[in-house]
């Protein structure tokens, strides 16, 4: 059974996201740091939200991480 990965968006939760696609990790790492995966926020915040936190583009941070799922 093959299975096909969702599109992830701006609007994609970081907790949800790093479930299904644990090499994300290392994007979500580069652009918000490390204190993500200890921070309570993660099962409800999207990537936009944190991208605003870090003062991030969102689109940027969710072209490379798309990026990651088409290799």
């Amino acid at each position: 059974m093959e299975t096909t990965k969702k599109k992830v968006t701006k609007d994609t939760v970081i907790g949800d996201l790093l479930k299904e696609n644990p090499a994300a990790m290392k994007v979500i790492e580069k652009y918000f740091g490390n204190g993500c995966f200890t921070c309570p926020g993660i099962r409800v915040e999207s990537i936009s939200f944190g991208a605003m936190m870090h003062n991030v583009d969102p689109e940027k941070v969710v072209k490379e991480i798309n990026e990651l799922e088409e290799s």
